[in-house]
């Protein structure tokens, strides 16, 4: 028993170390200060614009108006950092693109050049000097373009789940929780006040948690109690850094494709930097809510190459799997969810030292894909066929479930299990009982899809 503790608490101890980075760096002692996480990292690092343009970034606002939520109450301290401003105005600067130029405190700009002027016109006063009414002081610069927007929103718990599981004491879990953060920015030509551009970002939050225990008596009056874990949350301000970073690249490379500013290098930078930010728009019209990457949905027509085993289940004991594949066709109707099929599939039925025989089935299936624009779906189907064997034909209904996953536009891998129901008791030459025979089938394969695929804007093939 105590073997077996030990190996169980090793166990828990090594898959919370394989599972969480965070408990092998745990805080122990304090740390001194040190510089922020690097900014800016884009592909536009090694693209620079002919001349910087000015801009001036008055306020930056956290437009949620949201706190953060506590147990047994709620907190006073806001949900989103309320420097935004500041982060907006350094993702700016390191992106060498702009120049930017203080507006949000600008009224203690002013008030700090009037001193300066007022004391530079009292010293040459009380010197005999000529007195300059402007003090000598440069004109301020003027902002070509205001950089205005916020974080609209802050979304919690989009996403909470778990997994854990528990035996005899011994157990571990883990939760999450994802959350999600928005934001806008736009630039504002200062001479006409037109919206030059807009440029929307989102980004998502993670909160994790894992923990393992045991609690079990390893012998009489003996208790071991075993408990270990580690939460992860990542900072909100780190993911308002990162989503303001994006905003600021965008806003980059779509002022560049539209003409509004201008980098080194000519047209040949420009349609490298268009090509690579098309792409991206297409990945990211295709990922919808929880990161789901939405492609083209299958073809019309797909061809089925199925291999697996076979499993009687009749009067006899000791079943014994048998090899089994299939070929089949189908067609989708009334678009990409439903698709009608017809297969044939050659197999064997055994039982130990009993029953040895090989069959042929022909079926057709109405199949529902229930995820038709994801990679991963699962997939339910039934329908009806006849069973062909030597001295044995019967008609039977079949159904089952799997899941397939398009490596390409064009081919899919699947896993399926499906259970075929017969109207005979004899399949096995044995009448027995009151139930009829039936017999499992599982496997795996690939389909190939072929012709047009669902048009989701014209709901048609």
């Amino acid at each position: 028993m105590l073997n077996k503790v030990k190996i169980g608490s090793l166990f828990a101890i090594i898959l919370l170390f394989a599972s969480c980075g965070a408990y092998m760096n745990q805080p122990l002692t304090t740390q001194p200060a040190r510089i922020g996480e690097t900014s800016f990292k884009s592909r536009l690092n090694n693209i620079s614009p002919i001349k910087p343009i000015e801009v001036g970034v008055y306020k930056f606002r956290d437009q949620t108006g949201q706190y953060k939520l506590v147990e047994g109450g709620v907190s006073y301290s806001t949900a989103v950092t309320q420097g935004a401003t500041s982060i907006l105005i350094k993702a700016l600067d390191d992106s060498k693109w702009f120049t930017p130029i203080e507006r949000e405190n600008v009224s203690n700009l002013l008030n700090e050049r009037q001193i300066i002027r007022s004391t530079r016109q009292e010293y040459n006063r009380k010197n005999n000097l000529a007195v300059d009414q402007t003090g000598n002081l440069p004109p301020l610069l003027f902002a070509g373009i205001l950089l205005e927007g916020g974080i609209i929103s802050y979304d919690t718990n989009m996403i909470t789940g778990g997994a854990g599981a528990r035996y005899f004491g011994a157990g571990a879990s883990t939760q999450y929780r994802q959350d999600i953060i928005s934001i806008y920015l736009r630039a504002v030509s200062t001479s006409n006040g037109k919206i030059l551009k807009t440029v929307y970002i989102s980004k998502t939050i993670l909160s994790q948690a894992i923990d393992v225990s045991l609690f079990r008596y390893v012998n009489v009056k003996r208790l071991l109690e075993v408990e270990t874990g580690v939460t992860q949350n990542e900072p909100a301000q780190m993911a308002v850094k990162e989503a303001i970073e994006k905003a600021v690249e965008n806003l980059i490379i779509e002022g560049i494709i539209d003409g509004l500013w201008q980098p080194k290098g000519g047209q040949k930078v420009i349609d490298k930097i268009k090509a690579d930010y098309q792409a991206e728009q297409a990945l990211a019209e295709s990922t919808k809510l929880l990161d789901r990457n939405f492609r083209d949905s299958r073809g019309k027509t797909g061809f089925d190459f199925l291999a697996g085993t076979s499993l009687m289940d009749g009067d006899y004991a000791n079943p014994r799997m048998g090899l089994q594949t299939t070929f089949g066709f189908k067609t989708f109707l009334f678009g990409p969810n439903f698709n009608f099929g017809v297969n044939g599939s050659v197999f064997k039925l055994r039982n130990k030292n009993i029953f040895n025989k090989t069959f042929t089935a022909l079926d057709a299936n109405l199949e529902y894909i229930m995820l038709p624009y994801d990679r991963l779906s699962p997939y339910i189907f039934a329908g009806g066929g006849v069973m062909l064997g030597k001295g044995f034909d019967a008609p039977k209904l079949q159904y089952g479930l799997g899941l397939e996953y398009l490596l390409t536009k064009k081919i899919g891998f699947k896993v399926y299990g499906e259970q075929n129901v017969l109207f005979d008791d004899n399949l096995d030459n044995l009448v027995a009982g009151k139930r009829d025979d039936y017999y499992w089938r599982f496997g795996v394969g690939i389909t190939l899809y072929l012709g047009q695929t669902y048009n989701r804007a014209k709901t048609k093939y």
